[in-house]
């Protein structure tokens, strides 16, 4: 093969359509805008715009309300972190903390801390200290004789 026999797969390229440059282009005179109104000219957005009728949008009902100051927890299951402690990923002897939930892939980034709950089966015997986890993370926890330290007061759910 040599440079000049380069060639790109058939069909990758496509060439750019070039509007208003004569008949023979098939998209001469008006450039694919039909003829007048207000779609033909130009700096127009007509987004949602339905004509003077109440557009979409504004005719549906609005509920609810997004809190601005919420809090986004990184979730992990109980199930997850046995399989990792299974796989040697994590150190089930050693205090399994935020950053080394972090540092072993589960979890990717901590947001505003990482939050247990108690999908799966768990057997280790660990020490877990995280920000939050569910009651009944918890007491899976100690049920295969471990300890589940949250750090905040947002165990309550």
């Amino acid at each position: 093969m040599k440079l000049n026999e380069l060639r790109d797969n058939p069909g990758a390229t496509k060439r750019r359509k070039r509007v208003g440059r004569g008949p023979g282009s098939g998209t001469g005179k008006m450039g694919g805008r039909g003829i007048k109104g207000q779609k033909s000219r130009s700096g127009v957005s007509l987004n949602g715009y339905e004509g003077g009728q109440m557009p979409l949008y504004q005719r549906l009902p609005k509920r609810g309300f997004n809190k601005p100051n919420r809090k986004a927890f990184a979730v992990v299951n109980l199930g997850l972190i046995q399989k990792f402690i299974d796989d040697k990923k994590i150190d089930a002897k050693a205090e399994i903390t935020e950053d080394a939930l972090v540092a072993s892939g589960l979890v990717r980034r901590k947001k505003d801390g990482i939050r247990v709950l108690a999908k799966g089966e768990f057997s280790a015997k660990a020490t877990i200290s995280v920000t939050g986890a569910s009651k009944s993370a918890i007491a899976a926890v100690e049920k295969a004789g471990g300890a589940l330290n949250v750090t905040q007061s947002s165990a309550a759910e």
